[in-house]
């Protein structure tokens, strides 16, 4: 896109950002031969990024607002690190127009548009009615600064039902309301004011038309300090949960040549319209039942998370381009010498339990394999030993596959997914697997409610009896002695009489298993049993490695990855990720609680920041007792049973995965329901 051989004046850019995208913007910078310069919270002290950068910069303590929101902060260390630019990656600082002001200030360059254009391109009401005078078709609706709720409810029956409720500041679907009857429209108003209000400081909404089977596509678009504008053709980015995207695609399976055209030139009018300089993203809504009628929704004055499909079918590096173009070089390409050239598309992987509503994890990362190979592609922030807690957005890494056709793009995404090994941290990628098999989406119909409908159809494999097995037989190895050790010590089953097989009590989920191996690593025999049937025996030999464990169970030969931490085993082979905890056995465990009360557990590692409750209160079935933050994300946890509460974490707490926060001591009249293990979680 630019000239390669014309020097840059930057020999040093700060990269105000963290996690993937940071050891992303890192790498060009390396191969461009710019210093790089790294910042930390004390919660990424020893991150990937910290460690691949020339230098690195402490900011502060975990919290954002603290480190990587800290106008004051970042600028200051650009300055004593002898940064000549600073590039802001994406979320954090990278739409401030006051943070690129501050640069200004400092006499460092910012890898972004002029501050103006994130002024106008912020509010969304402001930026509707610029691109409409540059020509560029919006959705209908009503966006006025200061409108009331009498005025949205009056104007909402000429826009027509159903509405989009939408906040004019930020993004995320924060404040974002969808309303189908015009009786519902009033207490949406009252709850998206207050969303954004505490997401953004601005409560200020405006209404838009639900579009119906909506589908998300936006167009990469550059620009230099000479007024030429290109686009880098479009992403589809419709498979969407809450408004996040999940898997993006370039190009879009759904637009036609002319269509595609007509697009890209009302994204570079777009550009235009607030002489926009750099790399930026302009999203659209496209009606999947009218493919040829898109309207404008926002734009991006910044890199999108879904940049790597665009380079991949584009062959163009969008972090160099920014650099090139700060330093004041133009555009070498116009818009015709840009082509397409295959099918990309990219999963995002996130620290989350499908299996438990999507709840953000954590956790250290034991060991980690990530895939490699023609046509694949890995942004990551991770590495072994990695912590990862719940201060950041939960997105770990990206996984990008290309092929010549979409469908060979499809098939070695999946390939690269299955070859991805992650343990200590739940992670999403079995769900994206199930995702990426679903009829529709392999077919290309998609609409941004598509996965939203699927999820309640996806069902986390189970952990099998080959699992239990393994799990069993790495504790089982790690009992023999290296060298020597007397016949009664050495868990081999041998006595004077009928040998006494190893018994191992293992738990997945809710299920628990006992496995008995008897004999010697290179011969033995193993059963497994539940608490009610009859045991059935198979032939077992076992290697302990460097990594893991190669299992031969009746004459079928695995080589599994394995990692211990914290009492749970985790497994890794064949594509599938099980993880299993050794269990004493009941007589061992002891168990104190009463018939009928709740502990309430924490679904995810995060902060206590509200308790509604004090101990001693009597709550009933659904009050709410205890809230907990991490990741961006809230979550209530309410009383699972009727009786006196017991507060154990309060307010300002960092709590773990299933730490006790709450225990419910059950009414007399509740003492007959027995609690589960789960209670207190929303689905």
């Amino acid at each position: 896109m630019l000239n390669k051989s014309h020097p840059v004046d930057f020999d040093t850019v700060l990269v105000a950002n963290r996690g993937e995208i940071a050891v992303r913007v890192i790498k060009t910078l390396r191969a461009m031969g710019i210093r790089s310069v790294a910042v930390y919270s004390d919660a990424d002290a020893n991150a990937r990024h910290v460690r691949e950068a020339d230098v690195a910069v402490r900011l502060g303590p975990a919290p954002a607002r603290e480190s990587y929101l800290s106008i004051e902060k970042v600028v200051d260390a650009a300055v004593r690190s002898g940064a000549k630019a600073v590039h802001p990656g994406y979320g954090f600082l990278s739409e401030n127009s006051a943070f690129a002001a501050a640069l200004a200030d400092a006499g460092i360059v910012f890898l972004g548009p002029p501050a103006k254009a994130i002024e106008v391109m912020g509010d969304k009401i402001t930026a509707k009615k610029t691109v409409t005078a540059f020509g560029v078709p919006v959705v209908p609706g009503i966006a006025e600064p200061g409108l009331t709720d009498d005025q949205l409810i009056t104007a909402a029956a000429d826009v027509g039902y159903p509405v989009l409720v939408k906040p004019s500041a930020g993004g995320g679907g924060k404040g974002m309301r969808r309303v189908d009857q015009p009786e519902d429209l009033p207490a949406a108003l009252v709850s998206a004011r207050r969303e954004a209000a505490a997401a953004f400081g601005d409560d200020t909404l405006f209404l838009e038309r639900f579009v119906t089977r909506p589908r998300h596509i936006e167009v990469q678009v550059l620009a230099d300090k000479y007024g030429n504008v290109v686009h880098l053709g479009e992403r589809e980015c419709s498979l969407q949960r809450r408004h996040q995207k999940v898997i993006e695609e370039a190009p879009s399976p759904l637009l036609d040549a002319a269509t595609r055209a007509r697009i890209g030139t009302a994204a570079c009018n777009t550009a235009r319209s607030v002489d926009y300089v750099g790399a930026g993203t302009v999203e659209f809504i496209v009606s999947a039942d009218r493919p040829d009628e898109f309207f404008f929704m926002e734009m991006n004055t910044r890199l999108q998370v879904e940049h790597p499909v665009t380079e991949m079918v584009t062959g163009v590096d969008l972090v160099e381009c920014q650099v090139r173009v700060a330093a004041g070089q133009k555009l070498a390409r116009t818009q015709e010498e840009i082509h397409l050239v295959g099918h990309a598309i990219e999963a995002r992987v996130y620290a989350e339990d499908p299996g438990r509503g999507f709840l953000p994890t954590g956790g250290t990362v034991l060991a980690l394999s990530e895939p490699e190979g023609e046509g694949i592609r890995v942004d990551s922030g991770l590495s072994a030993g990695t912590v990862v807690g719940s201060d950041y957005d939960p997105m770990l890494s990206k996984v990008i596959a290309r092929g010549t056709t979409r469908a060979d793009a499809l098939a070695a995404l999946d390939r690269a997914l299955e070859q991805t090994v992650l343990l200590g941290v739940t992670s999403n990628i079995e769900f994206l697997r199930f995702l990426l098999a679903d009829d529709d989406v392999q077919a290309g119909r998609l609409d941004t409610a598509l996965l939203d409908r699927r999820v309640g159809d996806f069902v986390p494999a189970a952990v099998t009896d080959v699992d239990f097995v393994a799990a069993a037989t790495y504790h089982w190895l790690r009992r023999w002695p290296a060298t020597g050790g007397d016949l009664w010590s050495t868990p081999s089953g041998w006595r004077l009489g009928a040998p006494a097989p190893t018994t191992i009590r293992l738990a997945a989920g809710d299920q628990a298993r006992h496995v008995f191996i008897t004999g010697t690593p290179e011969s033995a025999t193993v059963r497994l049993a539940d608490e009610t049937e009859a045991p059935e025996t198979s032939t077992l030999s076992a290697t302990l490695l460097d990594d893991g464990l190669a299992v031969t169970i009746d004459g079928l030969r695995r080589v599994l990855r394995v990692a211990e931490a914290d009492g749970q085993l985790w497994l890794s082979g064949e594509g599938r990720l099980a993880v299993l905890r050794e269990l004493a056995e009941a007589s061992v465990r002891g168990d104190a609680a009463h018939v009928g009360d709740a502990e309430i557990r924490s679904p995810m590692p995060g902060s206590v920041i509200a308790a509604p409750v004090t101990d001693g209160a009597t709550v009933e079935v659904g009050d709410p007792v205890i809230v907990i933050e991490a990741m961006k994300m809230e979550h209530t946890l309410t009383a699972p049973v009727a009786g006196t509460v017991e507060v154990l974490a309060q307010p300002g707490a960092q709590v773990t995965l299933d730490q006790v926060l709450v225990r419910v001591v059950a009414h007399p009249t509740d003492a007959a329901e027995p609690a589960t293990e789960r209670e207190g979680i929303p689905a």
